[in-house]
C-alpha cells in the first residue's frame, strides 16, 4: 500500500510539473506564471551578457551581471530537471527510457541543455573558457518556445516545414554557384592579385558576398576576365537569393488560400456540435486528444479553458473543467430520430420509481438524465426523482411522420 501510495503521488508530483513548465498547456495559473517568469529569466540573461561587453558598464557592475546570469542559469537547470521528470507525461504512449530519450534528443531538449552547461564546463575545463562562452549565444533559442502561444508565428513555421525540402534545394544550388564561381574567380584572377586571391577560399568569400549580393568591395577582380565574369555572377546571384523568397512567399499564398477554401467550403456538410465539460473523475481528465479513442467521423473543434480557448492539437492535454467542443458528421439516416426532455414533477407517474419498471415502448428509451446539473448515464436501477430532467430518444417512423 505504502508503494502504491509513493508511485501515486510520485506520479502526481510529474504531472503538476508537467502543467507548469509545458508550452502547450495554456489558461492555468502556474503555467502562466511561470511562462512570465522563464521569459523574464531568459530577458535578464541576455541583457547581462550584452551589458558586460560595455568596459565601463562591466566596471562599475560586473558583479551585479554575474549574479543574475548566476541566478538565471540556475532556473535554466531547475527547468530542464522538470521536463526530464516528465517527459514520460508529455510523451505517455512511450516507455520512460524512450520518453527521457526523445526529449534529451529533440531540438528544444537541446537546447535547455546548453541554456546552462556552457556555465558550467569552464569549471571542469578551464582552457575551453572562451569557446563555451560562445555556446551560452544558444540560450536565445528558447525564446521559440513562445511560438507555442501566437498562431501568426505558428503560420511561419507551418510554411517553413511544408517548403523545406523545396528551401534545401534552393540552398543547395546557392552553395554549388559560390563553389563553382569561387573556384572560377580564383583561376582567373590568382596571377594578377596573387596576394588578394591566395586560394580558392578567397574567391569564395567574394562569390559569397557577390552572390548574395552584399557586395563588401574588400575582394575585387581587375582583370577583363574576371569583371566580366563578375558581372555575370551578379546578375545570376540576384536571380539565385529571389528562389528561396519566392518559395515561402508562394507558401504563404497557399497556407492562406487553403484558410479562405476551409472557411468557403466547410459548411457544406451537415455537422453536430455537442458542448462537454471535462469533470475531475471523467476518463478523459489528463488524457491527450488524440489518446481519447474518439469514432472516425469525430473530432474536438475546440477547448474552453477558464477565460482562454486552447487549439486542439494531438498532444493537447484536457483538464478537469475543460469545456470541449464535439464536432460530429450527422449519419444522413433516413429514419428521423426525436429527442424529448421530460421535467419530471411532484406527482409524475415516474417519480421514485426504477427505470427498468417504466413502461416504455419499443421504440422508446431513456438516453440521459439531467439530475441538478449533472449529466448521468441511465441504468435501470436508476430511480427517478423530482425535477429530474429525462431525456427521450423515440424512433420515428416514416409513415408516422408523414401522417
Amino acid at each position: 500500500m505504502t508503494e502504491n501510495k509513493k508511485k501515486l503521488s510520485w506520479n502526481k508530483l510529474r504531472e503538476d510539473a508537467y502543467k507548469m513548465v509545458s508550452d502547450r498547456i495554456v489558461g492555468v495559473f502556474i503555467n502562466q506564471c511561470y511562462d512570465v517568469i522563464s521569459t523574464l529569466a531568459l530577458i535578464l540573461n541576455l541583457g547581462a551578457v550584452i551589458m558586460a561587453t560595455f568596459e565601463d558598464l562591466n566596471l562599475k557592475y560586473g558583479d551585479t551581471f554575474i549574479l543574475i546570469e548566476t541566478i538565471t542559469v540556475a532556473f535554466f537547470a531547475l527547468d530542464y530537471f522538470l521536463r526530464l521528470i516528465s517527459a514520460k507525461i508529455m510523451y505517455p504512449e512511450l516507455s520512460e527510457i524512450k520518453a527521457l530519450k526523445k526529449y534529451v534528443f529533440s531540438f528544444f531538449g537541446i537546447v535547455d541543455l546548453l541554456s546552462f552547461l556552457p556555465y558550467l564546463l569552464p569549471f571542469v575545463f578551464p582552457t575551453g573558457a572562451t569557446a563555451f562562452r560562445l555556446i551560452r549565444v544558444i540560450r536565445i533559442l528558447r525564446l521559440f518556445r513562445i511560438n507555442e502561444h501566437f498562431d501568426s508565428l505558428n503560420v511561419i513555421t507551418e510554411v517553413l516545414v511544408k517548403k523545406k525540402q523545396q528551401l534545401l534545394s534552393s540552398v543547395l544550388i546557392i552553395m554549388i554557384l559560390m563553389v563553382a564561381s569561387s573556384l572560377c574567380m580564383y583561376s582567373l584572377e590568382h596571377e594578377a592579385q596573387p596576394d588578394v586571391f591566395k586560394n580558392a577560399f578567397s574567391g569564395m568569400w567574394w562569390s559569397m558576398s557577390t552572390v548574395l549580393t552584399v557586395g563588401y568591395g574588400d575582394i575585387y577582380p581587375v582583370t577583363t576576365m574576371g569583371q566580366v565574369f563578375s558581372i555575370f555572377i551578379a546578375y545570376l546571384g540576384v536571380g539565385m537569393v529571389a528562389i528561396p523568397t519566392g518559395i515561402i512567399s508562394a507558401g504563404f499564398v497557399e497556407q492562406y488560400t487553403r484558410l479562405k477554401r476551409m472557411g468557403d467550403y466547410g459548411v457544406e456538410k451537415d455537422i453536430s456540435l455537442i458542448k462537454i465539460e471535462v469533470r475531475k473523475n471523467d476518463s478523459w481528465n489528463g488524457k491527450m486528444i488524440r489518446n481519447l479513442g474518439l469514432p472516425e467521423d469525430s473530432i474536438i473543434v475546440g477547448v474552453t479553458r477558464g477565460n482562454k480557448s486552447v487549439l486542439p492539437r494531438g498532444n493537447t492535454i484536457l483538464f478537469a473543467g475543460d469545456q470541449v467542443l464535439l464536432a460530429a458528421q450527422k449519419s444522413g439516416e433516413d429514419t428521423p430520430m426525436n429527442l424529448q426532455e421530460v421535467v419530471l414533477g411532484k406527482d409524475n407517474p415516474w417519480n421514485g420509481r426504477k427505470i427498468k419498471e417504466i413502461d416504455l415502448s419499443v421504440d422508446t428509451f431513456i438516453v440521459m438524465i439531467n439530475r441538478r446539473g449533472r449529466m448521468t448515464v441511465p441504468n435501470g436501477n436508476l430511480i427517478l426523482a423530482e425535477n429530474d430532467k429525462v431525456f427521450i430518444y423515440h424512433k420515428t417512423v416514416r409513415g408516422e411522420e408523414d401522417e
